[in-house]
């Protein structure tokens, strides 16, 4: 009997797949068609690697031998890993490994081995056998590999010869029309409907999305139900905290509750020396930490589970919140800090936080929801306890269309008059009537907001450029709906100018929306949505993006492809903007739903349309909008 000799015994093992399976052929093809001779899989756990593996093996078979060995992430040493390699391959026992690596260089059968879920513990020695395994193997033996944790192996070389294909992580989530071929049992609109649910809650990962499927999708309509995050922290903890130290453990926890983190974070929280090790030994494992928006500084844990974990109220959170704000504070990350600060219930220093905050900060992602929680939990003692939270917490009303609230809000500036010294007291006058011009305008009062409008003008001093923007938006706005475009393009202009004087991207983009519109109203949509998609560019090149923003930035867009009759774009931009429009509270949610409504009229589904609109009115009437704002429309 030679080396090369099968093995009798040798199981003729095959998997097999799930009858819920969903073939992904985006990511089998381009795998079946690369002719390197080593395909990696690396990704965290539920990612489907091994129904992708598997997917590959049942249609490489009838062109090649295919061999699987499944190892289950096993820990192996360098003499079990050649014993399991022998038996799959059917050589004789009792290879040592220089003879093994002799019998793999001169490999003549066209052979595919599929080793599924290597090794998931750091293992210096069993890295390098592997490493000079697929550097001596004969071109005739392709390796195919799933792992959560890539090994230390010299993949730049293998890439360099053209020798390697790698699958993108994030390239493994199910996509929006994946989920919904899987949901053939429901109506199309239906279907497309829960597919965008279960994509936003669970980021197209495979295990969440099984789970979601499992529960018949009622969790996707209605809050999450405790059984689903129950099997959910069941899963984790089977297959994530059962492979980590309980000093691991703690970690990725903390890590879980934290909107983003750094080096530098966690060696404030864990101690110096042992905050970056813990944090570099959670990557090498694949504990679904991911690049925070993009950033090459920061990170965050998986979205999905990020949200399951801070659900499931952790007694020790708080803390460890304690802790981030210091961290955040000292960086003078103020946003950040004021919501840690929240999370920790420090309210005292959440509302001393707010002092480094102006208009600009409520289009920064969550700043509104976080400043009227605040306001709504605690006494207006605290949170109206001087001008500039009053003019805030207005703000945040006025965006959220709380316009009732507001004006009772603005009325507490009543309390700080007189003020010091005249010039003061003019100051604070103009501030309250730029804001009360808002309230009038987005009440329909044209006259009056007109004329609040520009004697808050004619009074703001220069330091006050943010009040005046404002108040050269509401007036071009205030023009555009009279139908007087020379002038709203003279007003957009003077505030757009001002806005860019001042190194204000967030300004700019909110008065390029008008600019847009008086674009729009000019006849000229096309020049109106590169506009925008140029200032949207602009916008997310930020390192922190601005949610709001770019949510009205969608729904403008999605108006403008309605309007050139691009009705799959529009659908797009309605679904985004909806999305950012609802997580940031923006009363502009509703022309979301109202565009909605009237794609699915188009298309005759009038019993889409008024779902649509029915759920705008209870969005509207749940965040305590006036009905003068939605029931003309």
């Amino acid at each position: 009997m030679t080396a090369m000799t099968p093995c009798l015994d040798r199981p003729g093992f095959l998997p097999r797949l799930s009858s819920h399976h969903q073939p992904r052929s985006r990511l089998s093809a381009p795998l079946l068609a690369s002719s390197a001779r080593v395909k990696l899989l690396c990704a965290p756990a539920g990612s489907g690697k091994t129904a992708l593996l598997t997917e590959c093996l049942l249609q490489v078979r009838t062109e090649c031998e295919a061999i699987w060995l499944p190892l289950a992430g096993a820990a192996l040493s360098t003499e079990e890993f050649c014993l399991r390699l022998r038996r799959a391959l059917g050589l004789v026992e009792g290879l040592d490994e220089t003879q093994l690596m002799a019998e793999l260089a001169h490999w003549s059968k066209p052979t595919s081995l599929f080793i599924d879920d290597y090794s998931r513990l750091p293992d210096p020695a069993l890295d390098a056998l592997f490493d000079r395994l697929l550097a001596i193997s004969s071109p005739a033996l392709t390796w195919w590999i799933s792992t959560r944790r890539r090994p230390q192996c010299n993949w730049p070389r293998l890439l360099l010869d053209d020798e390697l294909y790698e699958s993108e992580p994030a390239s493994l989530a199910l996509t929006h029309d994946e989920v919904v071929s899987v949901l053939r049992h429901l109506p199309p609109d239906q279907a497309d409907r829960v597919a965008g649910r279960i994509i936003q809650r669970t980021g197209g990962w495979c295990a969440g999305a099984r789970m979601a499927l499992l529960q018949k999708c009622d969790w996707s309509q209605n809050p999450q139900p405790q059984q689903r995050v129950d099997t959910l922290l069941d899963y984790l903890q089977h297959e994530l905290f059962s492979n980590l130290t309980p000093e691991q453990d703690e970690a990725w926890r903390v890590l879980a509750h934290l909107p983003r983190f750094n080096a530098s974070l966690c060696e404030h929280l864990f101690g110096p020396g042992e905050g970056a090790r813990l944090l570099h030994d959670l990557q090498v494992l694949g504990c679904f930490i991911e690049p925070w928006q993009e950033s090459a500084d920061w990170l965050q844990v998986f979205r999905p589970l990020s949200r399951i974990m801070q659900a499931s109220h952790w007694p020790c959170a708080r803390s460890w919140h304690r802790r981030a704000c210091q961290w955040f504070t000292a960086a003078q990350d103020w946003r950040a800090a004021f919501e840690q600060a929240l999370l920790a219930e420090e309210y005292e220093t959440a509302v001393s936080l707010l002092q480094h905050f102006n208009f600009e900060d409520l289009f920064e992602d969550q700043a509104v929801v976080l400043l009227l929680r605040l306001h709504e939990q605690q006494s207006q003692e605290l949170t109206l306890m001087t001008p500039q939270l009053v003019g805030l917490v207005t703000g945040a009303l006025l965006f959220a269309g709380r316009f009732q609230q507001a004006g009772q809000c603005m009325a507490h500036l009543g309390r700080f008059m007189p003020q010091p010294t005249a010039q003061l007291e003019q100051q604070l006058l103009a501030r309250w009537q730029a804001q009360q011009g808002w309230l009038c305008h987005l009440q329909g009062q044209m006259e009056p907001a007109r004329a609040c409008f520009q004697e808050a003008l004619s009074a703001l001093a220069d330091d006050a450029w943010q009040a005046r923007v404002m108040c050269l938006s509401g007036l071009t706005q205030q023009a555009l709906l009279c139908g007087e475009l020379d002038q709203a393009h003279a007003l957009n202009r003077e505030a757009l100018c001002l806005a860019r004087a001042h190194g204000s991207l967030l300004f700019e983009g909110l008065l390029e929306l008008d600019h847009a519109q008086w674009l729009e109203q000019r006849g000229a949509p096309v020049r109106a949505e590169s506009l925008l998609v140029d200032i949207e560019q602009l916008l997310r090149q930020r390192t922190m993006v601005p949610t709001p923003l770019l949510g009205r930035i969608a729904l403008r867009r999605g108006r403008l492809a309605l309007c050139m009759g691009l009705e799959e774009q529009a659908a797009q931009l309605f679904s985004q903007g909806l999305e950012d429009c609802l997580r940031s509270q923006d009363k502009r949610v509703l022309y979301g739903y109202l565009g909605q409504a009237q794609l699915a009229g188009n298309r005759g589904d009038y019993a889409c349309a008024f779902e649509r609109l029915r759920e705008a009115e209870r969005v509207m009437q749940q965040r305590q909008i006036p009905d003068t704002v939605y029931r003309g429309v």
